[in-house]
C-alpha cells in the first residue's frame, strides 16, 4: 500500500489477500510494509484480531511490526452475526 500524497510506504504488516475463509477462520497473505516481505498465515475475522493481533505481528524477515499510524480493517461480519 502506498500513501497517495507522499508515495512512501505506510508502516504496517497488513493483509494483502485473503486466500480462503470458513466462517471466521481464514488463511491470508500478509505483507510487511517495511520491507515488502510476504508470508502466508492464518487469522480470525473479528475486531480483536484486526485491532490487536495484526498490529503486533512481526515480520520474519526484518523483525518490524506496525507503526503508530496503523489503521485496522474491520471484520467481514459484525460481532453479533452467526456465521
Amino acid at each position: 500500500m502506498v500513501a497517495p500524497a507522499t508515495g512512501k510506504r505506510k508502516n504496517k504488516m497488513h493483509i494483502q489477500k485473503i486466500d480462503s475463509q470458513y466462517r471466521r477462520d481464514f488463511w491470508a497473505i500478509y505483507e510487511c510494509e517495511h520491507c515488502g516481505h510476504t508470508e502466508r498465515g492464518s487469522g480470525y475475522d473479528d475486531a480483536n484480531f484486526h485491532q490487536n493481533v495484526i498490529p503486533k505481528m512481526k515480520c520474519k524477515k526484518c523483525g518490524l511490526a506496525a507503526g503508530d499510524s496503523y489503521r485496522p480493517m474491520g471484520a467481514k461480519y459484525a460481532a453479533h452475526e452467526v456465521v
